[in-house]
């Protein structure tokens, strides 16, 4: 069955996604975001093989939701059967860079310095969090109206931090039922470094307990070179733990 990790964070991308969460399987579900057909980030499939053994059938109708789209195939763990691996080879997709999933209790979280300004926000600001999502992760102008609706989503509680009346970063939590997903988290270019993401990461555990959560989780990319990122770094500085590499099969550009 499905960890509470990978709940979580589906539950918050159902939220987001809306319509755009395809069911094609038994726990198995494609989220597609047409606005940025060149990001697997936002084009995946999700939950194959967990629930139940996967067949080159469900494989096959996942892959055909996403059309055109760069995507990956999330593939957890122990995800049955063994061939699924060969299969995905066979439709010509390739092992990409896996995400670390992580979780913590609900210890308070450390301190966290900033010359930034960390401020919860609505909807009145979400072009803001959308651009700061956008030019972070280099995605195309056409995501913005979407993931400008994430602040005021059911679940989601967005923040922005603010060099002076610049939004500068951003990150965001959902929770549901005693458990929350840390996801969104961006800087811009230029005000990396001055850390907003340890303030955000700091901010988004105290609501977290505010609010009941005994399980947070978050994830970013697994380690290379056994050299982990800024993001690495501070999501273990902040309680983490590490728990498992979700690998991502991707398909390249079409």
């Amino acid at each position: 069955m499905t960890d509470g990790r990978t709940t979580i964070a589906l539950r918050g991308n159902r939220a987001l996604y809306g319509r755009r969460a395809i069911d094609v399987g038994p726990g198995v579900v494609v989220l597609r975001a047409a606005e940025a057909p060149g990001s697997p980030m936002l084009n995946r499939v999700v939950g194959l093989g967990v629930d139940e053994p996967a067949t080159e059938a469900l494989l096959d109708a996942a892959i055909a939701e996403l059309g055109d789209a760069t995507f990956y195939v999330a593939v957890e763990p122990g995800a049955r059967p063994a061939s699924l691996a060969a299969w995905l080879r066979e439709r010509g997709l390739e092992p990409g860079w896996g995400w670390m999933q992580f979780e913590r209790g609900a210890e308070p979280a450390p301190p966290a310095s900033t010359e930034l300004a960390v401020r919860e926000i609505g909807a009145d600001l979400g072009a803001a969090f959308a651009r700061v999502q956008r030019i972070a992760y280099g995605l195309p102008e056409a995501v913005e109206p979407w993931l400008a609706s994430l602040p005021g989503t059911t679940g989601w509680t967005c923040w922005l931090a603010f060099a002076g009346d610049e939004p500068a970063a951003a990150g965001a939590l959902y929770a549901e039922d005693g458990a929350c997903y840390l996801g969104f988290g961006a800087t811009l270019p230029e005000h990396r470094g001055r850390g907003a993401q340890g303030a955000l990461l700091a901010a988004r555990i105290d609501r977290a307990l505010e609010l009941g959560c005994t399980l947070l989780t978050t994830e970013t990319g697994e380690r290379r070179d056994e050299l982990p990122s800024n993001s690495y770094r501070n999501i273990l500085r902040f309680g983490f733990r590490e728990q498992a590499v979700v690998a991502n099969w991707v398909r390249p550009s079409q």
